[in-house]
């Protein structure tokens, strides 16, 4: 499909997914808002977090730990999986599930690990067994209403936890960041939105160039998450493959990777995510992967996020990225709602 004939988005589209990802920054400044009329328990005692989710809710979690690290009190791990790890027990330890659905199977059986650890729980859900797992034990569970995919609620997901972490004291007030990364999403999307032509989208241009390729992302320091966030929507959005990578990781196993096999290596796609908040140094590594890559006859691109603060970075190069996911369905000609795949592997696992 040609991505200037908007109007036909809606025959591969019909769930709006577009409608989805142009409510972004309204989704998260309404997490914000909703984040300070929430109950909240005693945390004075925690000493350690952990976040537990999987996919597109666990992708909020990401964003908020790699955002909050360099100023929180006290250390988060983000858990995808069933069990949990030895040391959270007891009091001390928060235990947050956070599952859109509120049936997430792994997520689900951390919580009842955290239950009978005695960890302080609390959950984030539109409702499901989860919201009844925590009404059974009087935990808080911070409820929002969204009625989609997974995935396109991370403004909630993320949202939230950022209000949460505020209101309990973890870090200082990011009002008037969150303020204004939600000022610079609405002002980077007018040039993003369907409705304007790819000789002047850009990001209808990156998904142009990304057609027909394997795209691995990198990304470092508050874009290191973001990339995984790419991955993830070009994967369930596009229906495509993806991966992430880290710098400086990846240049000390991934950067040796680029001579064979040689026909697969010309159907990829780099693409560096860049922020003015990165590391010198990490900018510098990827500005020279780039160019190791180049010189390899290799397909690659910049993003340059936008925003004089790291929480605007993230979310203009996130928001960027959902976009291209978009225009790449486009290309291919795939609804971007449905992941038929995922729908059937849990169907097999409920079978057991």
């Amino acid at each position: 499909m040609l991505l200037d004939n908007h109007k036909d988005f809606t025959k591969l589209d019909p769930q709006n997914m577009l409608g989805e990802i142009d409510a972004l920054p309204d989704h998260l400044a309404a997490a914000w808002e909703l984040g300070q009329k929430q109950d909240l328990a005693d945390f004075s005692k925690i000493r350690q977090i952990i976040i537990a989710g999987m996919g597109g809710s666990a992708i909020g979690a990401d964003l908020l730990a790699t955002y909050v690290a360099p100023i929180c009190s006290v250390p988060i791990i983000v858990h995808r999986d069933y069990a949990l790890p030895a040391f959270a027990r007891g009091p001390e330890t928060l235990f947050i599930a956070s599952s859109h659905s509120g049936n997430t199977e792994e997520t689900l059986t951390a919580f009842d690990a955290a239950v009978e650890a005695g960890c302080t729980i609390m959950a984030l859900s539109t409702g499901g067994k989860l919201a009844k797992k925590a009404a059974e034990i009087n935990a808080p569970v911070w409820k929002f209403d969204h009625a989609g995919q997974p995935r396109a609620a991370v403004g909630y997901s993320f949202g939230l936890l950022l209000a949460l972490f505020v209101r309990a004291g973890f870090i200082l007030s990011s009002e008037v960041d969150l303020l204004e990364t939600v000022a610079d999403l609405k002002s980077q999307q007018e040039t993003l939105r369907a409705d304007v032509l790819a000789d002047q989208n850009p990001a209808k241009r990156s998904a142009g160039q990304a057609a027909g390729r394997w795209i691995t992302v990198f990304g470092a320091n508050y874009l290191a998450p973001v990339a995984r966030r790419w991955t993830g929507q070009i994967n369930e959005v596009a229906k495509a493959g993806s991966n992430f990578e880290f710098i400086p990781e990846a240049d000390h196993n991934t950067l040796a990777g680029i001579l064979y096999p040689e026909k697969v290596l010309l159907h990829t796609h780099s693409i560096f995510l860049r922020a003015k908040s990165d590391h010198p140094r990490n900018r510098l590594r990827s500005n020279l992967t780039r160019k190791t890559f180049m010189l390899e006859a290799l397909s690659t691109d910049t993003v340059d996020a936008r925003g004089k603060t790291p929480l605007s970075q993230m979310w203009t190069a996130l928001h960027f990225g959902d976009y291209v996911s978009y225009y790449l369905a486009m290309i291919y000609g795939v609804d971007p709602t449905p992941v038929d795949a995922l729908v059937m592997l849990k169907e097999k696992l409920a079978e057991h």
